[in-house]
């Protein structure tokens, strides 16, 4: 469970909103954009952002050459690389099965955790949910059906939810505490995934660019909102809570994405995709289960207990 007061619900629910509306305005994107393109753009509007952040804070950019290091590894595989996956999937996948996918995030981020040694105790519980939620997206994918989601672009994008785990746990264990804020942290993660982005231009970035007023809003918002915004409250969500209780925000990503995709872009999902998100959420949800510690009350000595009754 999330120790966090209402502001940390308050920040899950926003950036619920901002990351589950991302798929739709990827979708929108691409009418003009191809995945590179967006995701130097998606990148570059969020440096912006976090930056003017940062420096209204009055906080400084690391200075530690090893600190940007490590924001390389973590730029790569929390912005770079799924940005581009992300792209790429949906140009073949509905938007809201591409946040239906995305939900997968928290069950990676829990197998990384117990393979770099940072969860340890996995409970029939948490071994059970993690197995249902792998279900669950079988389920989705249905390979043994010729309806079923089994393509690269439905790989890509499970691709880029596990690659956002990979980045959680870097950030988790490596970059928070480490002296430096944590909106600092975000605005330097961006600015070097935005020099990722354009080095990949020359290579990915160079088909014919189509601007339409839909391209250009769906574009601005994704990385203004859904990159700038979205990515300080992520840093803060880590810095408070830690990297996989962080990753929890994924619950509310499939419910916005497929609502969205269904009132804006006409998109249904069937009743198999349906019920695989329902049995990843399920999953996910028996994960992050965790026994609760003794109440202070029962803990202490029962004669004590009864001198504190009326």
């Amino acid at each position: 469970m999330l120790s966090g007061g209402k502001g940390t619900l308050v920040r899950m629910g926003v950036l619920a909103l901002l990351w589950g509306s991302s798929f739709l305005w990827i979708k929108l994107a691409l009418h003009g954009l191809n995945p590179v393109q967006i995701s130097f753009v998606r990148c570059a509007l969020g440096a912006v952002v976090v930056l003017v952040l940062c420096y209204s804070a009055r906080s400084r950019l690391p200075r530690d050459r090893k600190v940007w290091a490590h924001l390389l590894f973590a730029a790569f595989f929390g912005n770079a690389l799924p940005f581009v996956l992300f792209g790429v999937g949906e140009r073949t996948v509905d938007s809201g099965v591409a946040g239906v996918l995305n939900a997968t995030t928290p069950l990676w981020a829990l197998l990384i955790g117990l393979a770099i040694g940072t969860e340890r105790g996995l409970r029939p519980v948490r071994l059970g949910g993690l197995l249902l939620g792998f279900g669950g997206t079988l389920l989705i994918f249905a390979p043994w059906q010729q309806a079923g989601l089994a393509s690269w672009g439905a790989l890509a994008i499970l691709a880029a939810a596990a690659s956002y785990a990979v980045a959680y746990a870097y950030i988790g264990r490596v970059l928070s505490g480490r002296g430096t804020t944590p909106i600092a942290l975000s605005a330097a993660q961006l600015v070097t995934a935005t020099g990722l982005s354009a080095l990949a231009l020359p290579v990915g970035g160079t088909g014919s660019v189509h601007l339409s007023v839909t391209v250009i809003v769906a574009v601005s918002i994704l990385g203004v909102f859904g990159t700038g915004f979205a990515f300080a409250i992520n840093y803060r969500l880590i810095a408070d809570e830690g990297a996989t209780n962080a990753t929890t925000v994924g619950y509310l990503l499939p419910v916005v994405s497929v609502l969205l995709g269904a009132a804006f872009l006409n998109e249904g999902l069937n009743v198999r995709v349906i019920a695989g998100m329902l049995v990843v959420l399920v999953g996910v949800g028996m994960t992050r289960w965790q026994r609760k510690a003794p109440s202070p009350v029962l803990a202490e000595d029962p004669t004590a207990v009864l001198a504190k009754a009326p």
